[in-house]
């Protein structure tokens, strides 16, 4: 393969600006490269903002039948540039598929960084991508955690990794132009144009209505991180204040408004229970208890009391 055209100097100290605004790491880069136009933008550019700084990896989820020869693909690019490369390749259980290919995912990459002592982790979320996440949220009701779509920093899924976001100030057609000027063939991926997606849907959508303005939905989105993280340090404040323990269990005095109850709410099912409850089971959760009604949620049972709402692990039914 011949080596691919470096990136533009502007665009490749527009990045790097980009990149010191998350990350002031004087260590190792890792970056998630899948073969597309935005991965690809994104290896070229750190690339070239970081020389002999960063590592790349491909994970093939055996899902399609093209997968190892992407990986192949840009483990070539990789050596053109002299970027080290591996491939990580897992199983995927059945069930909510693309969920758990996600979590299959950022695993790998989680050992492969531990492995190799990588500082940090890029992924190539662009600013379209927030816009899509945001509308098809919207679709579905979903509350400001939701909203909010990627941060731009933030961790690997359960690790305490850093992970990077640093194109979300980047539009989709700019990123592919910088592949397109090195010279490179992306892959394509023939998900994102499956109508069976909501995600497809939602981009031919966006692509139709010109009146819409990505930039501007993708700034909503991080506004809405920014209430999100104000949030959760609200709801933080009122655990310490207004959540006691006690023998049986969990006792809450609320003080703060819906928004971070329900935050509150959702942490004591999730201490008590050991497991994540969704938003609109909580919400019910909490009118109940508002209305002075005993619910139940998980393996809890929750009451009103004259001055505050307790919760418990439901008796264990006789066999």
């Amino acid at each position: 393969m011949a080596t691919p055209t470096p990136p533009d100097p502007d665009l490749t100290a527009r990045f790097a600006a980009d990149l010191a605004a998350l990350w002031r790491g004087e260590g190792r880069l890792g970056l998630a490269v899948s073969g597309g136009p935005d991965s690809l933008a994104l290896l070229l550019l750190a690339h070239a903002a970081l020389p002999g700084r960063v590592a790349a990896a491909t994970v093939d989820h055996g899902l399609r039948a093209e997968s190892a020869n992407e990986a192949a693909m840009v483990g070539q690019v990789c050596a053109a540039i002299g970027v080290p490369h591996q491939t990580l390749s897992v199983a995927v259980e059945p069930g909510n598929i693309q969920s758990r290919a996600r979590a299959a995912r950022y695993a790998a990459l989680a050992g492969w960084m531990q492995q190799e002592q990588l500082e940090a982790l890029a992924t190539a979320h662009h600013a379209d991508d927030q816009a899509e996440t945001l509308l098809a949220r919207l679709g579905r009701g979903s509350g400001v955690a939701g909203l909010a779509g990627v941060r731009a920093r933030g961790q690997v899924p359960g690790t305490p990794l850093l992970l990077l976001r640093p194109l979300l100030g980047w539009r989709r057609d700019e990123l592919g132009g910088v592949v397109a000027a090195a010279g490179l063939v992306a892959v394509a991926d023939p998900s994102n144009a499956d109508d069976r997606f909501d995600r497809a849907r939602i981009r031919k959508a966006i692509a139709g209505a010109d009146w819409l303005d990505v930039p501007a939905l993708a700034q909503s989105a991080a506004n809405l991180a920014d209430s999100d993280a104000a949030l959760d340090w609200a709801a933080a404040r009122e655990w310490r204040e207004c959540v006691t323990k006690g023998p049986l269990g969990l006792t809450y005095r609320p003080q703060a408004p819906r928004a971070v109850a329900l935050r509150v709410l959702a942490r004591i099912v999730t201490e008590l229970d050991g497991q994540t409850p969704r938003g609109s089971a909580v919400a019910r959760l909490f009118e109940s208890l508002l209305a002075r009604q005993p619910a139940s949620i998980g393996n809890l049972v929750a009451r009103a009391m004259p001055d505050g709402w307790s919760f418990s692990k439901a008796p264990k039914r006789r066999s």
